[in-house]
Parts: structure tokens; sequence; C-alpha cells
């Protein structure tokens, strides 16, 4: 499969240690890791067994250029990138693709899925949305994703936010509202890893059936008496007794049951 045959990565966090991983394990060959921080760039690019350099300093030549940091610090870095005839690609998801201007021949990929710490991430099972400018971006990017992922997707920023929209709804926010709950069995002296495996077993179920059939609860099966308890239970935390509510009534109404009739949320 073609691929660019060199690549810089331009980063130093999460993303570009899983992503560094994943290009090596893909056979591409990594020229460097660049940065600002010479502490950030020395520990990235000895584990990776690349050079480092620092942003503002010559950097080496490269057939595509990886920017792997916070979507606010992709237009500051990009601008300490000479323009070459590189292809240069950011990871946001929500980021357009005039961030990566001047430069001519720009590209995004996008894993989707949170990079956090640990070991690196086998890329080959996560999704990796694609865009591009230009026919030589997309073709750049296209290869490079097909090396990566099994699964690669070509979405306009449109369609790509509506996806990173839908990502946050359905992991951020079930993740911090675990975080919620911990907290509240924690005020009770009760551990809170009690509710760990339920968490893990459902994404597990989830992956097999789907959502709809993975969901049960009270609401699921229009227990109207079981959430008035929870409702209850809940009066000491308003923020959570009111998410709660609202998604209660969200799940009772999609299953045709009766609303459970609060009405101050």
């Amino acid at each position: 499969m073609a691929m660019p045959a060199k690549a810089l990565l331009v980063g130093t966090g999460r993303v570009a240690f899983h992503l560094g991983h994943g290009l090596k394990r893909a056979g591409l060959e990594l020229v460097g890791v660049a940065g600002r921080s010479g502490t950030h760039v020395r520990s990235l690019a000895e584990t990776l067994l690349v050079p480092g350099f620092i942003l503002g300093e010559p950097l080496p030549p490269a057939d595509l250029m990886l920017i792997a940091v916070s979507d606010d610090a992709i237009a500051p870095v990009v601008k300490e990138i000479p323009i070459t005839t590189a292809v240069v690609v950011h990871t946001s998801g929500v980021g357009d693709l005039d961030r990566l201007q001047p430069h001519p021949d720009r590209a995004v990929l996008w894993p989707v899925i949170s990079m956090g710490p640990g070991a690196p991430l086998d890329l080959r099972a996560v999704p990796l949305v694609i865009d591009a400018n230009t026919e030589r971006a997309r073709k750049a990017v296209k290869d490079l994703a097909d090396g990566l992922s099994d699964q690669v997707l070509a979405l306009d920023h449109h369609r790509r936010e509506l996806v990173h929209a839908a990502a946050a709804i359905s992991l951020n926010l079930p993740t911090f509202l675990l975080q919620r709950a911990q907290a509240l069995l924690q005020r009770e002296g009760i551990d809170p890893s009690v509710l760990t495996p339920s968490f893990v077993a459902m994404g597990q179920k989830i992956a097999t059936v789907g959502a709809a059939a993975a969901l049960t609860g009270p609401a699921r099966r229009g227990d109207l008496g079981t959430i008035h308890l929870h409702l209850a239970r809940l009066a000491d935390d308003p923020e959570l007794r009111a998410a709660y509510a609202r998604l209660s009534s969200m799940i009772l109404r999609a299953y045709d049951h009766p609303d459970h009739g609060n009405t101050d949320v």
C-alpha cells in the first residue's frame, strides 16, 4: 500500500504518543518528533527512538507533517513550520482545514477515540476520519489512514463536527456521569469501584448487540415508582437530580412510557 515516505510528528502529548507508535507499527518512516518543550520532545523522541527537534529550529525534510496538538494550538504551531512540499495534517475532530494555512496541501486525520495514558493503542481497530483540500493531500492522508486503520471514513468539516458532537455525547457525558455517581457513593462511605464492572460490561454489551438492545434500567422498563424513589434520594444533589430527571424523561418517551411527571428541572 502506498504511504508517504517520510513523516514528521509535531506534538508531544497523548495523541502524539499513540499516533507515533501507530506510525512506526505501520512501517512509516518517522523522521522525528518536534515541539516547543525540550523536555517533552526528548521524552517522546526517546520513546519512539527517533530524533527530537524544537520548533523554530531547522526541521528535517518530510513528505507528511502530522500536527498532533490541542485544537487551540494548531494555528500557532503551524505558523512555526516552514512552508515546503509536505502535506500538513492536523488530528482535530472539530478544527477546519483553514487552521493549517498558509500551507497549500492540508488534511485531517482524526482518530475517533479518547486517547488517554497507558500502553500504545492498536489503531487498526480505531475509526479514522479524514478530509483534505487538494487531491494530492487527499491521496496522501487516505494512504496513511489505510495503513493505520481498518476503518477509514472520509467526511467534510460539517459532518466531522457532527461525529465529534456525537462522540462527546456518547463518551464524555457517560464518563462524567460515572464520576458524579461515584462521588455520590463516596460521600456515603461506599466503595465507588462497585460501579466499574457494570460500566465496563455495558460497553462490551453495546459492542455486541448495539446500544438500543443493551439499554436497561427503570426508565427503559417504564418503572415510574423506582424513578421517583431515585429522584427523592438525589434531593441533596440538585444538578445530578436534574440530569437524572431529564435523561429519564427522554428514555421514557423514546419507549412510549408515561413520563415521570417531574416539572422542576
